[in-house]
C-alpha cells in the first residue's frame, strides 16, 4: 500500500526502497550541505556528522549526492516499483 505525506501532495511512496541513500562518515566533513538541499528533511547534524533521520519521505532527487563534495554521500537509485511516485510525473 502506498504511503502520502500533507507535506507533498500528490506524492506517494509504495513498497520499501531499502537504504538507498547512505552516508560514509569517514568522508563527511560536516558542512551541512546535504542538510540545506533536502526537502524532506532526511538529514541531520551529529557529532559533526551528517546522519540519516529517515528516507521515509525521501523524493530521490539525489540533490544530496550531487552537493557533498566530499563524496561523502552514497546514492543508488531504489529498486524499480518501491520509492517515490508523483500523479505528475
Amino acid at each position: 500500500m502506498a504511503r502520502t505525506s500533507q507535506k507533498f501532495p500528490g506524492v506517494e511512496w509504495t513498497g520499501d526502497p531499502g537504504d538507498f541513500i547512505k552516508i560514509d562518515k569517514e568522508k563527511c566533513t560536516g558542512c551541512t550541505d546535504c542538510i540545506k538541499v533536502c526537502l524532506a528533511g532526511c538529514f541531520k547534524m551529529e557529532k559533526n556528522k551528517a546522519v540519516i533521520v529517515s528516507l521515509a519521505e525521501c523524493m530521490e532527487c539525489s540533490s544530496c549526492w550531487y552537493v557533498c563534495t566530499d563524496e561523502a554521500i552514497i546514492f543508488s537509485w531504489p529498486p524499480g516499483g518501491t520509492g517515490f511516485r508523483t500523479e505528475w510525473g
